[in-house]
């Protein structure tokens, strides 16, 4: 499981954005998201490199967890 901080996570919009860039990696990702804490867990089978890269070009940023 991937663990990132994306500060600028907001509403639902951004978890649903986050999701399909995740989803574009690997169609069986999974991705919880807690808005107050702005962590991200994804359950993937791609590396944490390519998941993070994958959320940095949907427009977020990007910080270790």
């Amino acid at each position: 499981m991937s663990q990132f901080r994306i500060p600028d996570i907001h509403c639902d919009a951004c978890i649903r954005s986050l999701t399909g860039a995740v989803r574009d990696l690997d169609a069986k990702a999974t991705l919880q998201a807690d808005l107050t804490t702005k962590l991200v867990r994804v359950e993937t089978t791609a590396g944490d490199a390519a998941v993070a890269d994958a959320l940095r070009d949907a427009g977020f940023t990007v910080e270790p967890a």
